[in-house]
Formats: structure tokens, sequence, C-alpha cells
């Protein structure tokens, strides 16, 4: 084997670390030869950056740089996304001008709120959407009339969507109309959309928990900037603790 060719750091990692995209997502744009290093298109996903190389992104020196992660409760009636045609309220309008480039990691649509990370880290990036990793996301869900416990396996099992098999991997009822979802796929409205298949309409929806990230503290429109340790964890899933008492708070607490 080449010992040059282990030295330095694949293209795609190096893209990512500077806040490029996932991996997957700079894969792609190497293979769309928007990729230079030392002035020469590379298209190889196989490329590796050595040390006191140059690379640009569509001409545009780049530099590795620490990541910053950011924890946002996103408040109902706003967009997941840098710009909307319509004019209506986007997360980027929420938040502070210097979080602008950074890219949040799944979404939530515009009326559901909750729980949603941004990040400038393509391998955190990776780490919470690639479904082999099954990361976990907890939802609070307010349903229109009293739920029916029958229909759990039904969700449970799931349903045929253009995109996919779709299925929930918990559904626990914490009162007539609340009920406490657990997902690891992350298709468009996919709660709302699985509960409609069953007859019920979602009067409200809050994301509580991605992976190992919780926050009780935070008020819609407010964040903080995740530390190392958050970071190191959030692709994990809690481990389920024997039930006790049926808890009434919002938000379930670290596990």
């Amino acid at each position: 084997m080449d010992e040059q060719a282990d030295k330095g750091v694949r293209l795609n990692r190096f893209l990512a670390s500077c806040g490029i995209g996932s991996r997957r997502a700079c894969d792609e744009l190497i293979e769309q030869g928007r990729v230079e290093i030392n002035g020469e298109i590379v298209v190889s996903l196989a490329s590796r950056v050595q040390p006191g190389d140059h690379v640009k992104f569509d001409g545009k020196l780049l530099r590795s740089q620490a990541p910053l992660s950011v924890l946002f409760y996103k408040p109902r009636g706003c967009l997941c996304t840098r710009d909307d045609p319509q004019g209506r309220k986007t997360i980027y309008d929420l938040l502070p001008r210097n979080f602008a480039k950074l890219h949040y990691v799944g979404r939530l649509d515009y009326d559901s709120s909750g729980l949603l990370l941004l990040t400038s880290s393509g391998d955190l990036t990776e780490r919470l959407t690639h479904p082999r990793y099954h990361v976990e996301k907890e939802y609070e869900v307010l349903v229109d009339h009293a739920f029916d416990p029958e229909l759990v396996p039904k969700l449970l099992e799931g349903f045929p969507f253009p995109e996919g098999h779709a299925k929930m991997e918990s559904v626990r009822l914490e009162g007539k109309r609340r009920l406490r979802i657990i997902l690891t796929q992350g298709y468009n409205r996919q709660i709302r959309r699985m509960l409609s298949k069953v007859g019920y309409k979602v009067v409200r929806l809050d994301r509580v928990r991605i992976g190992g990230l919780v926050d009780d503290l935070l008020a819609p429109g407010e964040h903080r900037v995740l530390t190392h340790k958050e970071i190191e964890t959030a692709g994990s899933n809690p481990v389920p603790k024997k039930r006790g008492r049926k808890s009434r708070g919002p938000k379930p607490g670290p596990q």
C-alpha cells in the first residue's frame, strides 16, 4: 500500500470541517467538479487533503475551523429555510446574524415547535441523519380527539409512503389526547401523515429530544451553544429506565 495515500484527510471530511455540509453532501459537490486542490479540479471521492494544500470550493479558499453547534427551540409559525419566497418568518430571522452560515439538521414544519440543532459540523450532521445510526427523535403530540390505544400496533408496523415505509419506534399514551412518539426516520411531516392514516389530526406537535440532547429550560425562540460533551453524546440514544409514576411535565429529563 502506498504510505503517502494514508496521510492527510479525506476530502469530504475536510469540506465538512469547513462547514460546507455533511460528508454525503460534500461527496456530491466533489463529483460536480466544484472543488479544487492546489488549482486542479478534483472529482475523485478518494482524494485526500495533505498539510499545506490549498482547497477551494466554488473558487473560494477554505480553511478548516472549529465547529459550532447550537440547540434552538423553534417556535410555531416559522420555517426551517434560509429564504421563503412568500416572505414568511424563518428560523434565521430569530437567530443572531453570526449563525447565518450554520445549517439545520433535520427540520420541523411551519406549525411544529421544539428542539432543532444547527451546526457547522458535517461529522455531527452525518451522525444525526444517516439511517445506519438510528438516532431517536422524541415528540409530544396533541391530537384532536381521544386516541384509541388499539391503534398503536398499526403505527408501530407503519404504512407505505411514496418515499419509503414509514413507522414509529414507540408510541406512549400520556392522556386521552396526548401521545409521546419516538421516530428514527425523518420523512416529511411523518407524524401528521401517519396519524391522519388512522383518523386523527395533530393539534400540536413539539420535539423534546434529539438523540441525547434535551433541554427543559429553553423557551420558544431561545438558543444556546452546545458543550463539547453534549456534541460527543448527541448521537447516542438514552438507555430507557423502568417507568415509575407517569410524568406530566412538558419535556423528559436526561436518562
